[in-house]
């Protein structure tokens, strides 16, 4: 065979902006890592983070995807993000630049970055979740714009298929299912409201758990069954997530025994 050695179409990333969008806990590790290479980076989030290194926020979406020769995505799936980068936003990042998407499926608006790729606007993409994700193994039914389009890398999502991540994976899980049964802790819930309060460490207090509508008056009634009780409240969490509310109460010890009556 050959060795054919040329610089057409290579680039370095060092000195390169990279562009996050989402800068939570995995969009602001990747800055960090991205910074450790060289990489200028910026930032969009829909709220005000401090940030990592010396990554700097935007004001608007816009500005980050015209100014970054890199753009990542790290979104959760939101109403707000759905579609959030489709035809207009991909014509404002530069020509040549590159689109990542590792976050959502439905982030991105494939047929225009299909069109985006094809056309020669963005010289190349990685993409590795979809609006459908591919099948299960040894089924081939996976259909994508993307596929054929040049320069694109397409992976199915298995950044966490190492045994190294399964047996943490395991091990956070067993964790939190702990958390929750001794504690009440719900840190991490998707479709539950979060919560997650401080044991007191004088074990002196009982711990109430209540799940209740998200409505008006609720809380006043849970509230007055401990009055009803005489028992006093030493810390309280609330959370809501849609029409379900959920609060930890811990109380006096020698109010529990008639809080559970009433």
């Amino acid at each position: 065979g050959a060795w054919f050695k040329q610089a057409v179409g290579c680039f370095e990333i060092r000195g390169k902006t990279l562009g996050v969008i989402g800068y939570g806990h995995i969009g602001a590790q990747v800055s960090v890592l991205a910074e450790a290479m060289g990489m200028q980076v910026i930032y969009y989030d829909v709220i005000p983070k401090l940030p990592m290194g010396n990554a700097s926020q935007v004001a608007t979406l816009s500005e980050l995807m015209a100014s970054a020769d890199f753009v990542s995505l790290h979104v959760p799936n939101l109403a707000s993000t759905k579609n959030m980068i489709g035809k207009a936003e991909i014509a404002q990042m530069k020509k040549g630049s590159f689109l990542l998407n590792a976050s959502r499926g439905n982030v991105v608006v494939i047929p225009a970055l299909a069109e985006a790729l094809r056309s020669g606007h963005l010289r190349g993409a990685y993409v590795d979740v979809f609006p459908v994700e591919p099948g299960k193994n040894g089924e081939d039914l996976f259909t994508s714009e993307l596929r054929g389009c040049p320069n694109t890398l397409m992976t199915p999502h298995v950044g966490g298929s190492t045994e190294e991540a399964q047996a943490k994976i395991g091990e956070e899980v067993a964790s939190a299912l702990l958390k929750c049964i001794n504690e009440g802790s719900t840190h991490g819930a998707v479709n539950f409201p979060e919560v997650d309060m401080k044991m007191d460490s004088t074990a002196k207090t009982h711990r109430v758990l209540c799940i209740h509508d998200n409505k008006p008056g609720v809380m006043s009634s849970i509230n007055n069954v401990f009055t009803e009780a005489k028992a006093n409240i030493c810390q309280q969490f609330l959370n809501t997530k849609g029409d379900v509310g959920y609060v930890i109460i811990d109380l006096n010890t020698e109010a529990s025994a008639e809080v559970k009556k009433k």
